[in-house]
């Protein structure tokens, strides 16, 4: 299954809200998302105000299904950057990773599901962690020739990927 992440700016606030029947993975993820984009704001030219004004929700959707894990970490910070960037996100284009908090894409398992997943909505462009590299040779070949693959490094070339100028 896709997963998708809403996040929208909660004006005269300070609060940092998570929903979506997550686990405590995902919550972890979402956290250090949200404070790897606070303190690097300036480099990635985001108005630190926005912080100061506001706070966030991040909502991921069907909610009656239980979440975990840290490979939408990628993901989370493409969609605040996308937010307070105001830069929408590629549609054609998929992720995943594990972040940290110094920006760095962490390998993420389940690459071959994932990718399928991808495929079946029609996903072009997947970007992962350059560390899986070597998985694509467990996802079939007729699934691999209708999809880009972009590997990273870092959220900065996650961003330079996903974000449209």
């Amino acid at each position: 299954e896709v997963l998708f992440v809403e996040v929208i700016k909660l004006p005269q606030s300070k609060d940092f809200v998570v929903t979506g029947h997550l686990g405590e993975v995902m919550i972890e993820s979402a956290r250090i998302a949200y404070d790897y984009i606070w303190s690097n704001a300036e480099i990635l030219g985001i108005n630190i105000n926005l912080f100061i004004t506001n706070g966030l929700h991040i909502h991921i959707p069907a909610g009656s299904v239980p979440k975990d894990g840290s490979s939408a970490g990628a993901t989370i910070v493409t969609a605040i950057a996308s937010l307070l960037m105001n830069r929408s996100v590629r549609t054609d284009t998929a992720m995943s990773g594990e972040i940290d908090l110094s920006g760095e894409i962490l390998p993420i398992g389940g690459v071959r599901e994932k990718i399928l997943a991808a495929n079946r909505i029609g996903i072009k462009r997947v970007i992962l962690p350059t560390a899986n590299q070597q998985d694509l040779v467990d996802i079939p070949e007729e699934d691999r020739e209708n999809i880009e693959f972009i590997f990273c490094d870092c959220i900065e070339q996650v961003l330079e990927n996903a974000l449209v100028e």
